[in-house]
């Protein structure tokens, strides 16, 4: 029984050259899918992009029933009209006032647009009503082909 277990805690060459090509393959993976040596990545930022945000009625008409239509649920779109584009970012009902979508980065990667928001509640101390609100945000930029990403 003891000699038994000495063959089997000891690995024999078959086992090591498994081990030794899983090694090889696992390194080639890392390598392959690791750094590219200076290149841009698709999510790497390549430039900030210039945006203001602005008011609901000063977006095209169609723009606005789209919003109306879907402020209801929490929604992400893009609306584009050839020279301009519109990002907006619609939180759904809140209970009460006093929330709003603030822009964190808007940035341009090789094959996308990159746009992170963030809710923001009332203040503590805030008096925030009983109204439902509905949160929008909308940004406009220039118009770019690449496709938006929310983050």
């Amino acid at each position: 029984m003891l000699q038994r277990l000495k063959r089997l805690k000891r690995p024999g060459r078959k086992a090591m050259t498994v081990l030794a090509a899983v090694a090889v393959v696992v390194a080639g993976c890392a390598a392959f899918t690791g750094c590219h040596g200076g290149e841009a990545t698709d999510s790497e930022k390549l430039q900030d992009l210039e945006f203001s945000v602005v008011a609901e009625q000063e977006t095209p008409v169609q723009l606005q029933d789209l919003i109306r239509q879907k402020r209801e649920n929490p929604f992400k779109l893009t609306y584009a009209d050839g020279q301009d584009m519109y990002i907006v970012v619609g939180e759904g009902p809140q209970k009460g006032g006093g929330y709003s979508v603030a822009v964190k980065e808007l940035y341009l990667t090789e094959n996308s647009v990159v746009i992170r928001t963030e809710l923001t509640g009332p203040e503590k101390n805030e008096a925030s009503g009983t109204d439902t609100s509905y949160p929008v945000l909308i940004v406009k930029t220039q118009f770019y082909e690449e496709p938006v990403v929310f983050r």
